[in-house]
């Protein structure tokens, strides 16, 4: 199996310290975090990296974090991504709303548990694990139908060819594409 990459949390606040105390609550997490300072800065990390889950402020000068939401779903690449709005204004049904509109999966309120944060953070960086690993399993499944759909035609145009389809499939295997069932 293919070593997988760490999971990546874009964290999105104008305040350095907001995102110097991110990181501390996320410590210990086997994530790496892509801190920025704008929905600007968001966009274009965006377009290099992937992330499991993106922690954002929904008050920033600029382009707010709703506006950035918005981009961010209108996106591809990035749709996917689950957005978790932090905020320090006061509970706001109508703005918590809004920021379920424009595709939040959740939206907390400052001051907040670091524990339920951690805890939401670590599910997504989990479930971006799975499905890395589910990716790169299709991956070696593909290379494996490849390796045998060659072995299959050139044993169907030369029958004298066992060996060199031996050896495709031997190949695919070593590059550990599957591993090869026990004998009974």
């Amino acid at each position: 199996m293919r070593k997988l990459p760490t999971p990546r949390v874009l964290a999105v606040d104008d305040r350095r310290e907001n995102l110097i105390a991110l990181e501390a609550i996320l410590q210990g997490i086997p994530i790496d975090i892509d801190p920025v300072t704008s929905g600007e800065e968001a966009l274009k990390k965006l377009l290099t990296n992937d992330h499991a889950v993106i922690l954002l402020d929904a008050h920033m000068p600029g382009m707010d974090g709703f506006e950035t939401a918005e981009h961010i779903k209108q996106r591809e690449r990035s749709r996917h991504i689950p957005i978790i709005f932090l905020t320090a204004v006061n509970y706001d049904a109508h703005l918590a709303f809004r920021g379920y509109e424009v595709g939040a999966v959740d939206y907390i309120t400052k001051p907040f548990d670091p524990w339920v944060l951690r805890s939401k953070v670590e599910v997504f960086a989990d479930l971006w694990n799975v499905q890395a690993e589910l990716t790169a399993q299709a991956g070696e499944l593909r290379d494996l139908r490849a390796a045998v759909d060659g072995a299959v035609t050139a044993l169907s145009e030369d029958p004298s060819e066992v060996e060199s389809a031996v050896t495709l499939l031997r190949e695919a295997l070593a590059d550990g594409a599957v591993t090869r069932p026990r004998r009974r």
